[in-house]
């Protein structure tokens, strides 16, 4: 394969940088930042490493493989952004041990009144919330079965819940730490049943506002609503009032639809509601960075070498 020229905004140490080296031999390879990439840095290059711009793409003839540093891949895969000879890579995998964690402590938190402890606190105010809840014997519903929802579940699992998953389509063999698996079609079935309902679904146009009025009735009063996909995947509106009318009992989403969260939105002041600025992921976790450079510099060097890339999303 002819040499290539490769774009890189993920930030690399030295030694990652030497590992690039030698997977790209005679390849040109440019390092730059976010903030700093241009729009000529993109359009002459034959491989990104990086959340880029979409807009700066613009069809590029010249972009061979976009390699992500998000698991999400929306932005990219609109008309107009790729050109279709562009492989597009996420990083999926990478965020498992963050996100998973992550919505794990919120739902503990949430489920033990921590959230209304710590508001107390800030009040210097005594008092007793009164009655808690446990995740021993919960039924707890993941939609969204990738390496998070796995890894929330094997969690859960730990703490003795009753674990459901929903995919997209059906697999032949039920994943461990999950005792029942459904499809995204029969998702009414889990969700009726559940005590705690996570979403962890990408932005597709089959998931924006997968949770809705129709959905958030069907549930058991008191449910347990949590969001760390994307955030318009949820009606807020329609979310906002289940929780108005007791039908969520408590709500934890890092993510929002609009985001960020204009600061006189209403979700801000709910009092069942605990709200994070979307950080479960990014490189919070250093292991996730780390994770996201292996990924990277592996499928740097099979392109260059002729090889299959993985995580692949487009090709």
């Amino acid at each position: 394969m002819e040499n290539k020229n490769i774009l890189i905004i993920v930030p690399m140490e030295d030694k990652h940088k030497k590992r690039i080296t030698e997977a790209a031999k005679g390849c040109l390879v440019t390092y730059s930042t976010p903030k700093d990439v241009t729009e000529e840095m993109v359009s002459n290059a034959n491989i990104i490493v990086g959340n880029v711009p979409p807009e700066y793409i613009k069809s590029s003839e010249k972009l061979e493989l976009l390699q992500l540093n998000s698991s999400g891949s929306d932005n990219y895969v609109k008309d107009g952004i790729l050109n279709k000879k562009t492989i597009l890579a996420n990083a999926a995998g990478a965020y498992s041990k963050a996100v998973s964690e992550h919505m794990f402590a919120m739902t503990i938190m949430l489920i033990k009144k921590l959230h209304i402890y710590r508001d107390n606190q800030n009040n210097h105010n005594w008092h007793d919330e009164g009655t808690i809840s446990s995740l021993s014997d919960a039924t707890v519903v993941i939609v969204g079965l990738g390496d998070i929802g796995l890894s929330y579940a094997r969690m859960c699992k730990a703490f003795g819940a009753y674990v459901i998953g929903v995919k997209r389509s059906a697999v032949k063999e039920i994943p461990e730490f999950v005792d029942e698996l459904y499809t995204t079609n029969d998702m009414e079935k889990a969700i009726s049943r559940a005590d705690v309902v996570l979403s962890i679904i990408p932005s597709t146009p089959e998931t924006r506002g997968m949770f809705n009025k129709s959905k958030f009735d069907i549930m058991k009063e008191g449910t347990v609503f949590l969001n760390g996909g994307r955030g318009d995947a949820v009606n807020t509106d329609d979310l906002m009032e289940a929780v108005k009318s007791g039908k969520i009992g408590l709500c934890g989403l890092d993510v929002t639809d609009p985001e960020p969260l204009p600061e006189d939105h209403p979700l801000w002041d709910m009092k069942n509601v605990f709200i994070t600025p979307h950080v479960a992921g990014h490189y919070h976790l250093l292991e996730t960075l780390e994770r996201i450079r292996n990924i990277a510099i592996n499928n740097i060097e099979k392109y260059v070498n002729g090889e299959d890339v993985t995580n692949v999303v487009k090709h």
